[in-house]
């Protein structure tokens, strides 16, 4: 059976979309998408990613406009967040330790909810 290899592309709608391309690329180090061919997308470490369709009222999706909420991979949680509050963003980080890591929640500049999470457990290894 094929089966797709990664997500090619995250789409969604912004009111002031360059601005907040700007704002993912200077607090979370996301490049913006290219503006020609000849320039590459943004190119993130293979490791696990999670898709899971949700009720719209889950409590998850709740966090942000309802719409969608993303989770980014990152390799040391405490340095991210230090590095996000620097940009004065809010961060909450969860106290509780997980069996398949650590994570955090904060607000993009149009109120999506992003979430930043640091693997443990089975999601270290590769398939």
């Amino acid at each position: 059976m094929e089966k797709v290899t990664g997500i090619g592309g995250f789409f969604f709608a912004a009111t002031d979309p360059g601005a907040l391309a700007q704002w993912y690329a200077t607090t979370l180090g996301v490049d913006p998408a290219p503006e020609s061919y000849e320039h590459p997308s943004w190119w993130q470490l293979a490791g696990p990613t999670v898709v899971a369709p949700m009720p719209r009222d889950a409590e998850h999706l709740q966090r942000s406009n309802g719409t969608f909420a993303v989770t980014f991979r990152v390799a040391d949680l405490d340095a991210m967040v230090a590095q996000v509050r620097g940009h004065g963003v809010e961060v909450v980080v969860d106290p509780t330790p997980y069996p398949n890591g650590r994570f955090a929640d904060l607000a993009d500049p149009e109120g999506n909810a992003v979430q930043l999470w640091e693997p443990a457990g089975v999601d270290l290894r590769h398939p």
